[in-house]
C-alpha cells in the first residue's frame, strides 16, 4: 500500500511548513507557528496586533542523507495591556520545540546529548559529523553539563564511572542516578578525593555501585 507523503509531517510539534525546497545536498524548510496570537511574557495577554516579524535559523536532524536548513518566521507582537511595561514582545515556541535562545531544535538537542553520553566529547563530534550532525566537543559537553544542570532530584543510588572528555588523553568521572536511569553530574577528574568530596555534599546517597 502506497502512503501519501505529508508536507506537515516535516514539521516539529506547533509548526506549520510555508514552503520547502531541495538545493543540492540540503532540504530548506521554511516554518511558522499555528497560533493566531501570542502572549505577552510579562502580563499573560494575547496579542493578534503584529508589529515586525524574524527569522530563526535552528540547527534540525538530517533528511534522507541530507543536511536540513530551517527558516523559522517568529512574529514581534504589540501588548495592548495599558498597566503592562512592556510594549513589544517576540513570539515565543513551546520548549520542546525550540528552546527561548536555543541554536537546535530540541529534537536535535536530545540526539547531541546521546552522543555526549555515549562517547564522550571529541569521539562523539566524529560520530555527530558522519551523521551528518555538525557539532563541536565543547558542544557536546556543554549540552550535557547543561541538561544535567536541570535536574534537582534527591539522590539515593548512584553509579560511578569514567567519562572521555578527550579519549586517550582527559578523562573526568560520570555521576548517574540508577533509580532514574539519568546522569546527575560531570566531575572533572578520577582522582578519588574528588569523588569523597562530592560525596560529601550528597547526605541522601546511600548506594554507591
Amino acid at each position: 500500500m502506497q502512503h501519501r507523503f505529508e508536507r506537515a509531517s516535516l514539521a516539529p510539534y506547533g509548526l506549520a511548513v510555508d514552503d520547502v525546497k531541495i538545493v543540492a545536498d540540503r532540504v530548506q524548510i521554511r516554518l511558522r507557528s499555528r497560533l493566531r496570537s501570542g502572549s505577552c511574557p510579562d502580563c499573560g495577554r494575547q496579542s493578534q496586533r503584529v508589529q515586525s516579524r524574524n527569522v530563526r535559523r535552528p540547527a534540525d536532524l538530517p533528511l534522507s542523507g541530507r543536511r536540513v536548513e530551517l527558516t523559522i518566521v517568529a512574529r514581534r507582537f504589540w501588548c495592548d495591556a495599558v498597566l503592562c511595561g512592556r510594549r513589544i514582545f517576540c513570539e515565543q515556541f513551546d520548549n520542546g520545540v525550540l528552546a527561548r535562545y536555543g541554536r537546535r531544535t530540541q529534537r536535535l538537542e536530545t540526539i547531541v546529548h546521546h552522543l555526549g553520553l555515549a562517547l564522550g566529547g571529541r569521539p562523539a563530534a566524529a560520530f555527530a559529523d558522519r551523521l551528518m550532525v555538525p557539532v563541536s566537543n565543547d558542544t557536546l559537553l556543554r549540552v550535557v553539563r547543561r541538561r544535567i544542570a536541570d535536574q534537582n532530584d534527591e539522590l539515593t543510588v548512584i553509579g560511578i564511572d569514567d567519562f572521555a572528555f578527550r579519549r586517550g588523553q582527559t578523562y573526568g568521572t560520570i555521576v548517574c542516578d540508577l533509580e532514574r536511569r539519568k546522569p546527575v553530574t560531570l566531575l572533572p577528574d578520577r582522582a578519588l578525593d574528588t569523588s569523597r568530596s562530592w560525596l560529601a555534599e550528597h547526605q541522601s546517597i546511600s548506594i554507591v555501585a
